[in-house]
């Protein structure tokens, strides 16, 4: 084909479009650890919502989702240019304040931490370090790699974690003290019964509870797999 292509402006799609530096090992890590959010809403919660469907990480996804638009209308209104390595990552075209990463991050981290605390059953919430070894850790490593690799500048990535912070906070006193009492309703509706969606943070131990109506129910005739 000897004929030219014609030039275009190209835009590549974001989603996963993480650029570091050819043989910084460092920033390859930084890189995947960036990409956590990604992990979270792709993996984590179609995941959840396939083989738990649990109001209160529905909701958590909910306001995960109402907090990035949110994100997107403030850049939109402040406008502000990221860092001058944005030229080499292909994203000067992008408002960098604040940094959606982290903000992300910091509402999980923020949501879990309360939920853990104070709704999920005690065996967890006498586990509160698993949230401290892993949650935050992945927050803070978030944060971090979006300045590190040039995506953000420090300002960018800490407005972004209070922004989250804040918002993951208000979200979470939205659920469990004004739509909470609406989950029994949910959970009865047409959507909850032909879905299966259900709350079970009122239950102490839910490990407990789910592991002994399994046993319970295997010797049930009316649960036995008709096969």
């Amino acid at each position: 084909m000897s004929d030219a292509i014609p030039s275009a402006t190209l835009k590549a799609v974001t989603l996963t479009h993480v650029r570091y530096r050819r043989g910084d090992q460092i920033g390859h890590l930084l890189a995947w650890i960036s990409l956590v959010p990604v992990f979270i809403s792709l993996g984590g919660f179609v995941s959840h919502f396939i083989f738990r469907r649990e109001l209160q990480g529905i909701f958590l996804a909910i306001g995960l989702l109402i907090s990035q638009v949110f994100n997107e209308v403030i850049k939109k209104s402040v406008q502000q240019a990221r860092p001058e390595t944005c030229a080499l990552l292909e994203m000067c075209d992008s408002h960098g304040w604040p940094s959606s990463h982290s903000q992300y991050m910091f509402f999980f981290a923020v949501y879990i931490t309360l939920l853990t605390r104070y709704r999920i059953g005690v065996l967890l919430r006498k586990q509160m370090w698993t949230v401290g070894i892993l949650i935050w850790p992945l927050a803070l490593l978030t944060m971090y790699s979006r300045v590190y690799l040039g995506y953000h500048t420090v300002a960018q990535v800490f407005a972004g974690a209070a922004l989250g912070a804040v918002l993951g906070g208000v979200w979470f006193w939205v659920v469990n003290n004004l739509l909470w009492y609406r989950f029994s309703a949910i959970e009865e509706s047409a959507f909850g019964r032909f879905f299966y969606v259900k709350d079970t943070s009122h239950i102490p131990n839910v490990l407990k509870f789910e592991y002994e109506n399994a046993r319970a129910a295997r010797n049930h005739v009316s649960y036995k797999r008709s096969d």
